[in-house]
């Protein structure tokens, strides 16, 4: 967390995740350095000091938006360090075996070529795990005065090419619409002009990848549409008030060489709610 408003509202979805699931949360907060010219000439001792400062002043900040929520829910950890922050958030999430990164991003700025950060993209692309990116949304599904439950996803959207990494994102989706009583919505975009087979055959495809034991409480809804894939994803996620969208990705060094310009990445950047991309 960087305490914009954004990872503020990444911390509600981290800690209703974490609620649901039982999980350990750990809440990180990385100073960057603020003198990065001629630090040859001030002594360690001030450079020390300097840091020490600012962690002070992060873990106040951190405990003043943590008690906004039930402590005795979730275990919760602290975590603050000083340095490259993208660096030491993907060696902490690899050290600690961490299954989720949940951040703030500064998307749906205007043109799409505008960035959500340097921190965000890195991780984005270099983590092995699960990341959930938070924007500022077109809808707020965060509810401040609610702690106990400050998350409500009522609808999911879950988004397939039917790749090889389309399957363990919807063990994601899948999961989290049991955890919320979501409903889901299986979407998969033709590209090109096609014919009306075409289309039948890809709704037999949604209708099939889902699990046996999933059909008797899943409300799940298959959905094929034509066009630009990120443009349709986002229409519809607006459109249907979606609370998260849900998009498998290929191991990261695919995505750190595809990302930009990619489906994965504009729906991420341009998308009216959070988006979590899960690895193969």
């Amino acid at each position: 967390m960087d305490f914009s408003e954004f990872s503020e509202k990444a911390y509600a979805y981290a800690y209703s995740l974490a609620r649901h699931y039982g999980a350990r949360l750990f809440v990180q907060h990385v100073t960057e350095p603020v003198l990065t010219l001629h630090r040859e000439y001030i002594s360690a001792q001030i450079l020390q000091e300097m840091y020490s400062q600012q962690a002070t002043a992060a873990q106040e900040r951190m405990d003043h938006l943590m008690n906004k929520y039930p402590a005795e829910a979730v275990q919760t950890e602290r975590v603050i360090h000083a340095g490259g922050a993208a660096d030491l958030i993907l060696l902490f999430a690899e050290e600690n075996g961490i299954d989720l990164i949940a951040m703030g991003t500064h998307g749906r700025r205007g043109l799409d070529r505008v960035t959500m950060g340097s921190t965000f993209e890195r991780v984005l692309r270099k983590a092995r795990c699960a990341v959930l990116a938070v924007h500022e949304p077109v809808r707020d599904f965060v509810s401040p005065a609610s702690p106990d439950e400050p998350v409500q996803l009522r609808r999911i959207l879950w988004c397939t090419d039917f790749s090889e990494n389309s399957p363990r994102a919807l063990e994601f989706a899948l999961s989290l619409a049991f955890e919320y009583g979501s409903e889901i919505t299986l979407l998969h975009v033709l590209e090109a002009a096609h014919d009306p087979g075409q289309e039948e055959h890809a709704r037999e495809r949604l209708e099939q990848v889902l699990p046996d034991e999933a059909r008797t409480w899943a409300k799940a809804v298959p959905l094929v549409l034509t066009g630009e894939p990120y443009r349709k994803i986002i229409e519809h996620a607006e459109r249907a008030q979606t609370g998260l969208i849900v998009m498998g990705v290929r191991g990261r060094n695919s995505l750190d060489l595809a990302l930009f310009g990619s489906t994965t990445h504009r729906v991420v950047q341009l998308g009216p709610c959070p988006v979590l991309t899960v690895r193969t």
